[in-house]
């Protein structure tokens, strides 16, 4: 059992262990040691805009310098991007600061092999066992040294760019694209433009402390609000390390996760470069598993966690998985989440087929589907109480095999999410605000 690592590297609040400079001082020392072995080359570090990212970039630095290990500062860059230049500028292994979609008082490290895919299991289970090693400095002759790259952003701009058709362009186009105040803000404006798109930027004012505050994918009513004032053709939202895109068409209506991916999955199937198989999790929408299947495709469903996504994609030959949230993973133009380039894919649909977002969208009908979740000391003990998973057979029943029910211990906060599907909106909303409660009450004992 992993001690720090979770679904998507170690996250928590700045301040209190394990994010606190001196555990990620002794962390970023023992991931050199474990990366170094028997291997050259640097790593490559870089961070989202909250203000705690520059004393952690500060520490890492230092701690992978004392292992023995080079440098390269990144500064500012989506987490896909540095997936992409890790690979590209073939470092032994890429490190994020960034906690992602939560606020700045969070904050947390992710790490990509060589390759530019998440860590295997083993080496962060490595990594762990080095931390309980008293730290020790390799001589001054084998220190790493730190360095600064260079057009780091230029690079990934041209990525991106390059992951449509050769010739596409977006001109005629009005975009509202919202970056969170997060790590996209100097990067997305800029590659949507220079395809010909018409621009209109919110949330690229970070401040260190504005982060994910009301913007982004996580909030997506002031990109619809902007979209609608503009009379823009869509909108497309971020989250704070640019790895999940929400969308907006130019009616008002919110594209989630599941839409992106049929959109982007049919396009490919009417291409003739879809293999089948389509990947998503136990979250996904029924309207999207059906959706696939009249058309001859199947959805396959993994474990929340765009890492588990990716490996049932990796086993079964599949190119295209992706999660409600707006975690959508194009395995033939990337090596993860990438908020960009899935919105580039969506666009590409859009243009190629003539037919605008508000249309391509309606290929799928969601279910009526409600979230909630509901704090607990202990979620994954209470998933499992007898007395909950009674209650959850009764919800079931209640639906009558039209939806579905899920409790979830959330990966990254001390949550259980609460999900009811089905047919009828107002008995999907009572029946997870009932369950809701008796996690509730059972959490308090």
């Amino acid at each position: 059992m992993k001690r720090y690592f979770g679904t998507d590297g170690i996250r928590g609040r700045v301040g209190e262990s394990p994010i606190t400079p001196d555990f990620v001082l002794k962390l970023g020392w023992a991931a050199g040691r474990v990366l170094a072995e028997g291997r050259n080359g640097g790593v490559l570090i870089g961070k989202d805009t909250r203000i705690s990212g520059y004393m952690f970039e500060s520490v890492l630095e230092a701690g992978f310098t004392s292992a023995g290990v080079d440098v390269g500062l990144l500064g500012p860059m989506p987490t896909p991007a540095i997936a992409y230049l890790t690979r590209t500028l073939r470092a032994r292994a890429g490190i994020v600061i960034s906690a992602s979609h939560n606020p700045y008082p969070d904050n947390g490290i992710k790490f990509f092999d060589s390759d530019g895919k998440k860590l295997p299991d083993e080496v962060e289970l490595a990594i762990e066992v080095a931390l309980e090693a008293p730290l020790k400095t390799v001589e001054s002759h084998q220190l790493g040294k730190a360095y600064r790259v260079q057009d780091a952003a230029g690079r990934y701009i041209e990525f991106c760019k390059g992951t449509v058709p050769w010739g596409l362009s977006l001109k005629g186009l009005s975009i509202v694209l919202d970056c969170a105040h997060g790590a996209t803000y100097h990067v997305a404006p800029q590659i949507f433009e220079e395809l010909g798109a018409s621009v209109t930027a919110i949330g690229v004012d970070p401040d260190g402390l504005n982060i994910n505050e009301d913007s982004g994918a996580v909030a997506p009513e002031r990109l619809r609000q902007a979209v609608l004032d503009n009379g823009a053709d869509l909108g497309i939202a971020f989250d704070g390390d640019g790895d999940r895109v929400i969308m907006v068409d130019s009616d008002g209506t919110v594209v989630d996760g599941d839409e992106i991916l049929f959109v982007i999955a049919e396009h490919r199937r009417l291409a003739g470069v879809l293999n089948g198989v389509v990947v998503g999790t136990v979250m996904s929408n029924l309207g999207l598993e059906e959706a696939l299947q009249s058309r001859g495709v199947k959805l396959l469903r993994a474990k929340v966690g765009d890492r588990y996504v990716l490996e049932m994609m990796l086993n079964e030959k599949c190119s295209i998985g992706g999660e409600t949230s707006g975690h959508i993973i194009c395995l033939d133009r990337v090596t993860t989440g990438d908020g960009i380039v899935s919105a580039l894919q969506v666009l590409c649909a859009a243009v190629e087929s003539g037919t605008p977002l508000n249309q391509l969208r309606k290929g799928m009908s969601k279910y009526p589907q409600v979230l909630i979740n509901v704090r607990a000391a202990e979620p994954e003990a209470l998933a499992e109480n007898r007395k909950l998973l009674r209650a959850v057979k009764e919800v079931e029943r209640e639906l009558k095999n039209f939806g579905r029910v899920l409790l979830r211990p959330s990966g990254t906060e001390p949550v259980i999410r609460v999900m009811v599907e089905g047919r009828e909106a107002s008995k999907v909303e009572g029946l997870a605000q009932q369950l809701a409660q008796r996690v509730s009450d059972l959490a308090a004992g």
